[in-house]
């Protein structure tokens, strides 16, 4: 039976975890165009768009599609406070996300709700207007929003001092634990093949191009290879003599039970975030607080990540060693052969420990913004890993010194909404069409070149 095929209305789970039953198992074909590493949203879009393009790809993934933050994110699909680069992306993004969603029959949960960004201070509404510029450049229904209309907006629920905030009315939220899988079985009636619980040890390659991969299952035959690993991409492209700065950043979301609909968008100020679900609930996350871990690879990159903690170190939490397994664990291998048993298939899915002070903070500060609802209970919570960027943009490019690779990764926390841009921009490098937008932004050599550092957007 597959996974979520019906109902997107349910308390039970709200992630992909490695009790998820396996549902994609096709066999290993001897040779394909592409071979995707990773089956979350960026992964699941780009074999998508490869298939519609002819091309045979087959995805690998460790554990289970969108099994890590592609299931475990807010749930945003926002235009709205987007980096320069990103925002043309992003607006094809929003359109592919709701032509999925009509492919699959509203699986993907997609509504139109907006994003709005709420401000307690003039410096923080200063901040927010700042991007009204790009907005009006890019043609976006960006609006102000003054406290009177939050007041409306929250039906009269809320009692907080908010000074103002913008909106994006035309964003749109997602169910993301049913959403990537649903695009999963777009991608395999478009003729993908999908392994789930299928580990790429290594890369297969000859005069430093490639010549296909090596599973824990065989090896497969190909000559291209997109990296969208997650997490997991730059202990990957390390073992391969590749240097991607990516940490990796632990975020909290809980999920309430149902509650009134007082408000069914996507919201967020200098404190706590939520989103109406489908289910009735809210996900509920900390808009100043994530987790660092600290391994080898958070020591060799601090230098480049101090512009981006000289804005954000009130909230970033540093200090806690990276649990066992984990990408950055000081005990994780950062090499083995190709015929021995690699980290990935060690930890299938990561399932870091919410922090359970965080949630308590969540359901404070849900209770002082909004006295008329009350205290919300919390059915569920979870955590995921960010592949984060020093900048917080990602990477999407050809990597030089190995011909035939593409890396897909670092998406920051802002890939779930973003994936079906990137996806097809990935899908149109690989088929050697042109990506039809401007990717400078996003090298591969950008931390290596001497190139001045330009922080994006870090919500």
């Amino acid at each position: 039976m597959g996974r979520r095929e019906g109902d997107l209305v349910t308390g039970e789970a709200s992630r992909i975890t490695i009790e998820t039953p396996i549902e994609f198992s096709d066999r290993l074909p001897e040779e394909v165009d592409a071979v995707i590493i990773g089956g979350g949203v960026i992964g699941v879009f780009s074999a998508l768009y490869l298939a519609r393009l002819g091309k045979r790809v087959l995805i690998c993934e460790k554990g289970r599609i969108a099994g890590e933050q592609s299931s475990r994110n807010w749930g945003w699909i926002r235009q709205h406070g987007r980096d320069r680069a990103e925002l043309p992306v992003m607006m094809q993004s929003l359109r592919l996300w709701r032509e999925a969603d009509s492919e699959t029959n509203g699986q993907c949960g997609v509504f139109t709700v907006g994003t709005h960004y709420l401000a307690s201070t003039g410096p923080e509404m200063a901040e927010h207007e700042s991007w009204l510029s790009i907005a009006r450049d890019h043609g976006l229904d960006t609006r102000v929003l003054s406290s009177n209309e939050i007041s409306d907006m929250f039906s009269g629920q809320a009692d907080y001092p908010w000074v103002g905030g913008t909106c994006t009315p035309n964003d749109a939220r997602g169910e993301p634990w049913v959403a990537v899988p649903a695009v999963a079985r777009l991608a395999r009636a478009a003729g993908a093949l999908i392994r789930e619980d299928c580990a790429v040890r290594a890369l297969d390659m000859a005069a430093g191009r490639i010549q296909g991969v090596v599973t824990e299952n065989g090896r497969v035959a190909c000559e291209q290879v997109v990296l969208a690993g997650g997490a997991w991409s730059s202990l990957f492209a390390r073992r391969h003599g590749i240097d991607i700065p990516q940490l990796s950043v632990r975020a909290t979301v809980a999920q309430t039970a149902q509650l009134p609909e007082f408000f069914a968008g996507n919201a967020v100020d200098e404190q706590l975030a939520l989103r109406r679900r489908a289910d009735g609930g809210y996900s509920l996350a900390l808009g100043d607080r994530n987790g660092v871990y600290l391994g080898p690879d958070a020591l060799r990159h601090f230098r480049t990540y101090i512009p981006l903690l000289r804005k954000s170190w009130r909230g970033i939490d540093l200090g806690a060693r990276a649990p066992a397994g984990f990408p950055d664990a000081w005990g994780t291998p950062r090499d083995w052969a190709e015929d021995r048993e690699s980290p990935f298939e060690g930890t299938r899915v990561l399932e870091p420990a919410p922090d359970r002070a965080e949630v308590s903070s969540m359901i404070d500060r849900f209770v002082k913004r909004f006295p008329g609802i009350g205290q919300p209970e919390i059915l569920n919570c979870w955590a995921g890993m960010i592949d984060a960027m020093p900048d917080a943009v990602p990477i999407v490019d050809r990597v030089p010194a190995i011909a035939g690779l593409v890396v897909a990764t670092g998406m920051s926390g802002h890939g779930f909404g973003i994936g079906p841009g990137f996806g097809r921009i990935v899908a149109r490098m690989v088929a050697g069409e042109d990506a039809e937008h401007d990717l400078e932004r996003f090298r591969f050599a950008r931390f290596s070149d001497g190139s001045p550092l330009e922080l994006g957007s870090t919500l």
